[in-house]
């Protein structure tokens, strides 16, 4: 009795074990990697990026030299103040004769009341006929005068705008080059582009970079994928945003175990390992699914893992 015992106890723990042990699929834990590159050429005068290091998305983590740049766009701001200083001086010639035609206009209205004054002081025989005479010669020259004044604002006006559309002309690319160098600029700046920690750094301050030169590699570690494969028979078992539980080695403690969810099943199938497909092998066709799983900070990228559906 006693030995029966025993026998059935080992039964127990060796089921156990066995459950303990038992998976649907396997796999190794990957992430989406950044490989973050420089975008500008020239030196990297400044560069804060470590290997460990967690940066949060739009930080500045570093600076390529760009005095080059700068002093491009500087020139091609003075050449569109230049611009603008010729505009201001043709405004003001046509100001100028402006004023001259108000000041015409006011004395032509001065000579008119004065001509209705002496009309009057003949009437009342106060006054001669030739200062009348007088004051109508001096009417008809400042309404000459104001005729010659409107032509010349006329004049001045259409040649004004010829002179505004062709200074206009060379503003408008300048305009555009100082934004390009404004963008070369801006490029000069390595902003990181998202909330991660870095893998693997390429670059140090003071090398002389180039555009399109890896500088560093990204990741976001809070979620891993697990990336596992699966049979054919297997596919009825899962779904999309199915909940099942993941299971990391963790020595003599057993399995840790996590909580994931599947979030993408390939509908392709592929070899598992030969890539040939024969008659006898099409039971080697396997299906990749990805297992989204929340890092407590014991997940890394390459860990092997298991899923249990």
């Amino acid at each position: 009795m006693k030995k029966a015992i025993i026998i059935l106890s080992a039964l127990i723990s060796l089921e156990s074990c066995r459950q303990k042990d038992r998976f649907d699929a396997s796999g190794n834990f990957e992430a989406d990697e950044v490989i973050v590159s420089a975008q500008q050429n020239g030196e990297l005068i400044s560069y804060s990026v470590q290997e460990g290091n967690s940066l949060k998305e739009g930080s500045t983590v570093g600076q390529i030299d760009v005095k080059v740049a700068k002093l491009q766009k500087e020139q091609a701001e003075a050449s569109i103040k230049a611009l603008q200083q010729k505009t201001g001086n043709i405004s003001e010639q046509d100001l100028l004769v402006k004023k001259q035609l108000a000041v015409q206009q006011a004395q032509l209205e001065q000579q008119l009341h004065e001509r209705n004054r002496t009309v009057n002081l003949i009437k009342a025989d106060a006054a001669t006929r030739k200062q009348l005479d007088d004051i109508d010669a001096a009417i008809e020259q400042l309404k000459r005068q104001i005729a010659v004044t409107r032509q010349q604002i006329s004049v001045n006006n259409s040649n004004n705008n010829t002179q505004n559309r062709s200074i206009l002309s060379e503003k408008a690319p300048l305009e555009k080059t100082a934004a390009q160098f404004q963008e070369q600029i801006d490029k000069g700046k390595i902003i990181n582009p998202i909330d991660g920690t870095v893998l693997v750094n390429y670059a140090l301050q003071g090398e002389i970079q180039t555009i399109g030169k890896p500088l560093y590699k990204i990741a976001n570690l809070s979620t891993l994928d697990l990336r596992a494969y699966i049979t054919g028979t297997q596919l009825s078992e899962i779904k999309l945003n199915q909940q099942v539980k993941v299971k990391i080695d963790q020595g003599e403690k057993g399995y840790k175990e996590y909580s994931g969810t599947i979030i993408w099943i390939s509908d392709k199938s592929e070899f598992s390992p030969k890539t040939i497909q024969t008659k006898d092998e099409r039971a080697n066709l396997v299906y990749a699914v990805k297992v989204h799983v929340k890092n407590d900070g014991y997940l890394k990228i390459g860990m092997y893992g298991e899923v249990v559906f």
